[in-house]
This record gives structure tokens, sequence and C-alpha cells, in this order.
């Protein structure tokens, strides 16, 4: 494949696949399990994917190629069959999540056409599915494009909820952790399970190494900075929505951002579901360019059927596991609710999670780096303890 993709054109792509249906139309679900405390839920979600992807940042450096979590795995463990089923989890991972942005952009979408859900979400499927099979300059360009209509739309819900200075420091005080509140800690930790669909995607930047002009440096600055970039506008988001909406009406919307906007009278509603729709549409478009690559790469190695390892000459992308991608996201798409899609997501997210970090800690010990990009031995393992952790804290809150 062409290695076309620097350092910005990596962000944006980045923040695209990371910002959309977690914060768009999730927020609402953490409030209903971690209550007032819900942007603590971002922050904490957004440190325990920090941990994670500096593992991915060392390893895309490592091993600048599609296939991703499989070649990790593969590398540290030289078995084919667990590598096989890491990045058969991984392409779950993706396809789940895939469909559920197009789920979740569907309340958006209502606001100007009320129709059924599944036609409207399965119509958007095959729109960027067709967009996906485009030069990846073209696709990814567009994607950034939309990244920036989706950031804008942050901001736009960060001002439009901001309190009047006359009040600001009373309603702060809201914001402030939960303290020694067993009960409220648990709700957090909820709502931490939940929050990390919201910041599902970094991982994915490491499959557009093989495209990356200069992996080694390129790939690992990109990761950290959509992350860190994506965790502020969570906490920021979630804290305007504690401040300005009441908790109640947050759990039981579909389209949680838009009661914000509605409050102010200089912003029009509608434009801001428009904005809203482009920004959660977005993140399908960018979660099928991913599933393409994962697909091409895992077929290159052997370890998905061959037939998807071509690259069509004309624009130098795999056409096949494009289409083959995006017509398994258009089956799950139509069958399954928001829900079940994301309590899938993030279970099997935090498990691939973890692996990975034990392989990378695996790697470390066989083969340590003198030079490139390269964290402390102790980070992978802590990381592989908090994903397991939370994973198993799901099932008990």
């Amino acid at each position: 494949m062409r290695r076309v993709l620097g350092t910005p054109l990596l962000v944006f792509y980045g923040l695209g696949v990371i910002i959309g249906a977690g914060i768009y139309v999730l927020v609402g679900s953490v409030f209903a399990v971690a209550g007032t405390a819900a942007p603590w839920s971002f922050v904490l979600a957004g440190v325990l994917a920090a941990l994670t992807a500096l593992s991915y940042a060392e390893l895309a450096s490592r091993f600048p190629e599609a296939a991703g979590a499989a070649a990790y795995v593969k590398a540290a463990f030289g078995s084919d069959r667990l590598s096989q089923l890491t990045g058969l989890a991984v392409a779950v991972v993706v396809v789940v999540s895939t469909a559920s942005i197009a789920r979740g952009v569907v309340g958006y979408l209502q606001v100007f056409l009320p129709l059924p859900a599944a036609p409207l979400a399965g119509g958007i499927v095959l729109l960027f599915t067709l967009i996906a099979l485009l030069d990846v300059r073209e696709s990814v360009g567009l994607a950034a494009a939309m990244t920036l209509i989706e950031i804008a739309g942050l901001l736009l819900v960060i001002a439009a909820g901001w309190p009047d200075s006359a009040e600001a420091g009373g309603r702060f005080a809201a914001l402030a952790p939960p303290g020694w509140d067993v009960n409220a800690w648990l709700g957090v930790a909820a709502g931490m399970f939940l929050a990390l669909f919201a910041f599902i995607g970094f991982e994915n930047m490491a499959n557009m190494a093989e495209e990356a002009r200069d992996p080694e440096r390129s790939v690992p600055r990109a990761i950290l900075i959509s992350l860190g970039l994506s965790t502020l506008l969570y906490a920021a988001v979630a804290s305007i929505a504690v401040l300005d909406i009441p908790l109640e009406a947050l759990t039981s919307s579909p389209v949680p951002l838009l009661l914000i906007v509605r409050n102010a009278a200089w912003f029009s509603s509608d434009l801001f579901a428009a904005i809203a729709v482009i920004s959660v549409a977005g993140g399908v478009l960018i979660e099928l360019v991913m599933l393409a690559r994962l697909l091409y790469g895992m077929a290159h190695r052997g370890w998905a059927p061959k037939y998807l390892a071509v690259i069509a000459p004309r624009f130098g992308t795999p056409v096949r596991a494009t289409l083959c991608g995006g017509l398994i996201v258009l089956v799950l798409t139509v069958t399954l609710s928001l829900e079940h899609l994301v309590a899938l997501t993030s279970t099997v997210t935090l498990l691939v999670f973890a692996l990975v970090n034990v392989a990378l800690w695996r790697l470390q010990r066989r083969a340590p780096r003198t030079a490139g990009f390269r964290i402390p031995r102790a980070l992978p393992p802590l990381a592989a303890a908090a994903n397991v952790a939370l994973a198993a804290a799901s099932l008990l809150v």
C-alpha cells in the first residue's frame, strides 16, 4: 500500500475514529450509571486508554504493518493460531463498533428524516462503504474534514452550556470527586466501562502504519496526541452536561447533547443536529477504512482468505476487504440494538487490550529496544491488569 499519510492526517484520523457516537450519543448512558460523577468516568477511562495507547505506540513503531494486534501477538508468542484469534477478535470489535456508530447517528438523523432506525443506519453503512473504496488520501482526507466539524460541534456544546460568571463558582463545585463514597465510585467504574467505548479507535491507528510516511515517528505521536485531545474534550462536555441539564433528562434522551444546545438562544438546534449527523457518521467511514486494512493485513499473512489480500490498481486500496467488511457491518447494523452493540464492543476490546499489553511486555524482555519509541517495562503489565479488572468489574456493578 502507498505510504502517503503524515502526522497531521493521522491525528485527524485518530480524532475522527475516537470522537463520535461515544460522546454524542452515549453520554446519557454513562450518566445513568455514574450520576453526576460521570465526568470522572470519562477522565479515568481516558487514563486507562492512555496506558494501553502507549503500548500500541511502541508496537506500531516496532511493527509498522496493517495487521496490527495480530502481528504483535505473533511476534511475541510465535503462535499463528493465537494471532489469528486476536485478529478475529479485533475485527469483531471494529465491526461491532462501526455498527454501533451507525446506530448512534440515527437519533440525530431522525430530526430531519422520521424513518425507522434500521434502514437509516443501513443506508449510512452502504454510502460510506462506497467512499472507503477510494484512494486512502481521499477517504482519510474526507474523514479529516468531518472530524473538524465533529470537534466544532463539541466546542459549540461547551459554549452553549457554559454558566454565567456570576454563578460559575457554585455550579462548578458539583464537579468535585465523590470523596469516600464507595457506591459513587462503583458507579464511576460502571461508567468507565461504557465511557471506554468513547475512546475505542486509538488502537486502530496502528493499522494505518503501513500507509504512514514515517511510522516510527508519526504513528506514536498521532496516537498520543489524538487520545489526549479527545480526553480533554470528553471531560469538558460531560462537565457541561452536569452543569446544564437535569440528570433525568440526560439519561432518557437518545440525543443528549442536543438538549444542551437547545438552551442556547443564539444557536440553532437543527444546525447542531446536522453537525452531529456528520460527526457521528464520519466515524463509520473511518472505521470501515480501518476494518478493510485489518482484513487485508490478516489475509496477507494467511490468517484470513487470500481473496481479501488484493489491492485495486486504480485506487491502491483493498477493495475486496472493504466490501466484505461493509457487508458484515451492514448485517449487524440492521439487526442489533445500540446497547447490545456497545456492551459487546467494550468487553472484547478490554480483553484484546490486555493481550496486546502482555505481548509488548514479553517483547520488551526478549528484545529490548535501545532506540526509537519505547515505554517503561512496568507499564504494559499494569495496563493489562487494569483492563482485566475493569472487564471483571463490569460484571459486578
